[in-house]
């Protein structure tokens, strides 16, 4: 199987870890970026190096258990590999590599053999600060089954609501993001499906909404949510805006609101369900079946199908409800980011009648050290009031209807709200001069060299990697970089070493000045103006 670049560089951020520390990494993969892929390359290639290492895959779901299994069994077919799930009626103990749903196994780590690697899918669901979790339980009971077991934790969102991110607290079970990928790459080289997104004419009135266990209270969102007829304005307008899309996925408040919501989509003709913790296994998966092979055009959620759901096809992302959970809004927007050739997707429109993206910013910059406390430095969005595109505050004018905005002076004592867009790709770039620019190799264990490019602004260096080492997509770019600035006289070598040689030896066009924008803590180049 060919891996991605950034699967095979996860991998091997695991293998330096464990070589390098004594303690369990963590692995930060977005949705839709194929986790299922890493965990099966990584069992192989440890056994491969290690053949009589046992390993334990541990999930929360039965859809994400199925699906690790169904991915390592594809890779190596002849691999000792078992299953062990009450839903999925099998109990398998003796597998070298046993896939087990948690639900299942918490009691019986003394009736399993010991195990040299624990996996966990999904990890964020442990809660390391409570010893009476099943995870917590399993886990130290299979530590003294074998006290050198090492543990490696996958997930999308690395951080619990009250606790925060998982490598942090008095006792994090695991203790270093080794690896993490970025949302805005992925989408722009093709991997995951682009979102874009346009509040609702209506939101949801959170006056007297209490919390309660760190979310808003359901009872409290039920109420706001039936105020001012806002569901069936909602579904009026998602019935409009989602005229061409082919498959919706809702979240409701709650059990009776997806259901008021199920039945006013039927009356206004579309085909739509209800799945929700208590919808019987047999219906739920028939339902899931529909609508993943475009026979059902809508599934509504409560509670379900914002982790191990994988329907590609979606491309009408709704949230007719509000969270504070950070990890919640990140699970939701992924159910939109995986990517559908065979049915045309070419982005998935995310409708928010809940606010949550100004609550909680771009997908790929929510960082997280204490939830409790909001994050700063957001980019300010506005919201267009003829087509209600979100997008950044500074411009003048809407990038899709051409609305020109009024430009309100407002006295310097009032407060304004921040509210930010669904990705920081839609935060304005800003051109700064470039005075100097320098050329290195860049090493990085694992992975081919690459070339590091060092603009000069100022008295900052901003940097970019160019990868004339590697395959596809970067290889491409690295051609397009290369004759920009040395033309087509000298091709661009396959050693970095070369390249940097010539870089530093021939007059190289540089760019005057470079476009840049917030990147995490970094900056990302967007664009060049030569002289």
């Amino acid at each position: 199987m060919q891996l991605r670049w950034y699967q095979r560089e996860s991998i091997d951020a695991v293998y330096k870890y464990l070589n390098d520390e004594t303690g369990n990494p963590l692995v930060c993969v977005s949705t839709g970026g194929g986790k299922s892929v890493i965990i099966a390359k990584l069992i192989e290639e440890l056994l491969s190096q290690n053949p009589g290492r046992r390993f334990l895959v541990l999930s929360h779901v039965k859809e994400i258990l199925e699906q690790n299994y169904s991915k390592l069994k594809t890779i190596s077919p002849l691999l000792d590999i078992g299953i062990y799930s009450a839903s999925l009626k099998r109990k398998d103990t003796d597998s070298q590599v046993l896939f087990a749903g948690i639900q299942s196994v918490h009691s019986k780590a003394f009736d399993l053999p010991p195990y040299d690697f624990v996996l966990v899918d999904e990890c964020h669901l442990i809660n390391a600060e409570k010893d009476s979790t099943m995870y917590s339980k399993f886990l130290a009971h299979a530590k003294l089954m074998n006290p050198k077991l090492r543990m490696v934790g996958f997930s999308a969102t690395p951080y619990r609501t009250k606790s925060g991110v998982l490598t942090e607290g008095d006792n994090p079970l695991f203790h270093k993001i080794v690896y993490e990928t970025d949302i805005q790459q992925l989408i722009d080289e093709g991997f995951l499906s682009p979102l874009v997104t346009k509040g609702g004419r209506e939101k949801i009135d959170l006056t007297g909404v209490r919390t309660q266990q760190g979310d808003f209270a359901t009872k409290d969102l039920e109420k706001a949510v039936s105020k001012n007829d806002l569901t069936d304005k909602a579904l009026d307008e998602i019935c409009e805006l989602g005229a061409d899309r082919k498959s919706w996925l809702i979240f409701g408040v709650s059990v009776n609101h997806c259901l008021e919501i199920e039945d006013k989509l039927k009356k206004r003709g579309i085909h739509c369900g209800v799945v929700h913790g208590k919808t019987p296994l047999s219906e739920r998966n028939q339902l899931i079946q529909d609508y993943t092979t475009g026979n059902l055009r809508c599934l509504i959620s409560q509670g379900v199908l914002t982790t191990g759901f994988d329907a590609p096809r979606t491309d009408l992302l709704v949230l007719l409800r509000s969270t504070k959970s950070p990890g919640l809004y990140m699970q939701i927007m992924g159910r939109g980011l995986r990517i559908s050739p065979e049915t045309g997707k070419t982005n998935c429109l995310v409708l928010d009648y809940g606010g949550n993206i100004e609550r909680h910013g771009p997908i790929d910059q929510v960082t997280v050290t204490n939830v409790a406390k909001k994050k700063k430095g957001q980019a300010p969005i506005r919201e267009c009031p003829e087509c209600l595109l979100l997008q950044p505050a500074g411009r003048r004018e809407c990038e899709e209807c051409g609305h020109v905005f009024e430009i309100k002076e407002k006295p310097k004592h009032e407060i304004q709200a921040s509210k930010d867009a669904v990705l920081s790709s839609q935060v304005e770039a800003e051109w700064v001069p470039v005075s100097d620019v320098n050329y290195f190799v860049h090493t990085k264990k694992g992975s081919p060299n690459s070339i590091r490019v060092a603009y000069r602004t100022g008295f900052d260096f901003i940097n970019e990697w160019v990868c004339p080492e590697h395959d596809g997509y970067a290889k491409t770019k690295a051609q397009t970089w290369w004759v920009q600035r040395v033309g087509y006289d000298k091709p661009l070598p396959c050693n970095s070493h070369e390249a940097v040689k010539v870089l530093q030896t021939i007059q190289v066009k540089t760019p005057r000045a470079i476009q840049v924008k917030p990147d995490g803590r970094f900056k990302k180049i967007m664009s060049y103006e030569f002289s």
